[in-house]
């Protein structure tokens, strides 16, 4: 057998395989602790108070739409008119609001009286039995011509221009008084009585008892003034609606603010920034969506507790002219949250975003090699906007939510708009970024630029 060669023997200074195996738990011990197995204490602390902090924001941020709109429609005058104008065209407000006068006008006229009257007077003239007998005979159909006259002037009144004036008119003076459909408190033509919102329809009987006297029915001119009211909601649940309609009016102004900086201080405090972040503004367009539906089943139960004797139709007409501002708001803030977390998300190392990312600069990239073909030097410019990249994105990003902030009411097609706006500012900013020209002279390619002419 042929003698086994010899290992050499391990210099003197060389740690023992032994060693070498502890070195080596020991190294992946502490890789295992960097990668979160054995995360400090106080970096568990402060990912369970960022969560809170993100729970709690996003169920502010259903109470911040609600305030805002509460309050809008308390202060703002134009906002309160934009929402009941086109209540005034609605078919069913208006059907509502013609059987409500007509049945008043009725009241004051009783028809059946008249009729009595005209059998009397005509067998006290001349002593006519036949005449008075067939008025008597004619008693119905002419009841019935006499309401119709009146609901036909109502109706006809009520679906003229001079009606949407009267009732845009009457609710820009009358805003004064929402105060107290929301509070209790105020008076004039809006009225808060026995947990119902009612609107005095005296001026539209007065304009229709004028109508009716040019038409020939003079007996109309007898009607004295009235004040009767339209009920355009009613709730049991109002009492207690109105209570903290009155709180979110006062906070309606500060809570947005409070929600963003919680949710600000939830995403600062987290270890993974970017993670937070879209889940934060995942939260916030689920709070969206809860209130959303909550207002669907609101919507249903409010009409099935309607009292006896209201149009559903115009409950319903009026419920969503009310609320309607609520919705779009509730889809803006939903639309923003969603393009937040779309923004976190692209700008995160996942392979899907980078791939997205390499897409997009790549496209661009061709644009550059395109113009650049055609004689276009960025120069410059395109050395400035590399030096200042960083810079011109947060004032791109910072415009927009300036922008976003005093828009006074922004709807879901101004959220899109201003995406858009960034989306193609961030284009023309690549775009114009030269970057491997102006730093080393070395094109995107990686290959050496021939020098330009002087």
């Amino acid at each position: 057998m042929e003698a086994q060669p010899s290992r050499p023997d391990p210099s003197p200074g060389a740690p023992s395989p032994q060693a070498r195996g502890d070195e080596l738990a020991d190294l992946q011990r502490r890789i295992a602790e960097l990668e979160g197995g054995g995360r400090p204490r106080r970096h568990r602390w402060r990912s369970f108070l960022s969560a809170v902090l993100v729970v709690l924001a996003a169920l502010l941020s259903v109470l911040s739409v609600v305030a805002v709109w509460a309050n809008s429609m308390v202060e703002d005058t134009d906002r309160y008119v934009d929402t009941v104008a086109p209540l005034a065209t609605d078919p069913a407000v208006q059907t509502a609001v013609t059987n409500r006068a007509t049945t008043v006008i009725l009241e004051q006229i009783d028809v059946k009286a008249l009729v009595a009257e005209l059998s009397t007077a005509v067998r006290q003239e001349g002593n006519r039995p036949a005449a008075a007998k067939l008025i008597g005979e004619l008693s119905g159909p002419i009841e019935n011509g006499l309401k119709a006259l009146v609901s036909t002037t109502v109706q006809r009144l009520v679906s003229s221009s001079a009606f949407e004036t009267l009732w845009t008119d009457a609710n820009r003076v009358a805003h004064r008084s929402l105060d107290k459909a929301l509070t209790g408190k105020g008076g004039g033509a809006v009225t808060l009585k026995d947990d119902q919102v009612a609107i005095d329809v005296g001026p539209i009987v007065e304009r229709a008892k004028n109508e009716l006297v040019k038409s020939g029915f003079s007996r109309a001119g007898r009607i004295p003034q009235v004040h009767s009211e339209f009920v355009v909601f009613s709730s049991e649940e109002l009492a207690k609606v109105k209570t903290f309609t009155r709180i979110l009016q006062i906070v309606g102004s500060w809570l947005p603010v409070i929600t963003v900086l919680i949710a600000a201080a939830g995403v600062v405090l987290a270890a993974h920034r970017r993670r937070v972040l879209v889940a934060a503004a995942l939260a916030v367009a689920f709070g969206m969506l809860v209130l959303g539906v909550s207002l669907a089943v609101f919507r249903g139960i409010y009409l099935d507790r309607l009292p006896a004797g209201m149009s559903q139709d115009a409950a319903a007409a009026v419920f969503d002219a009310l609320v309607r501002f609520l919705r779009a708001t509730v889809r803006a803030v939903a639309a923003v949250a969603l393009v937040t977390a779309c923004g976190a998300f692209l700008t995160g190392p996942s392979r899907a975003a980078v791939t997205i990312r390499q897409a997009c600069a790549s496209g661009i990239a061709s644009m550059r090699g395109v113009a650049g073909s055609a004689g276009l030097r960025l120069g410059a410019t395109g050395r400035f906007v590399h030096r200042h990249k960083r810079l011109i994105g947060g004032l791109i990003l910072l415009i927009a939510l300036i922008v976003l902030v005093a828009w006074s009411y922004p709807s879901t097609v101004v959220v899109l708009w201003i995406v858009a706006a960034v989306l193609a500012a961030f284009a023309v900013r690549e775009f114009l970024d030269e970057a491997d020209d102006a730093a080393d002279g070395t094109g995107r390619d990686g290959r050496e630029k021939e020098p330009q002419p002087s």
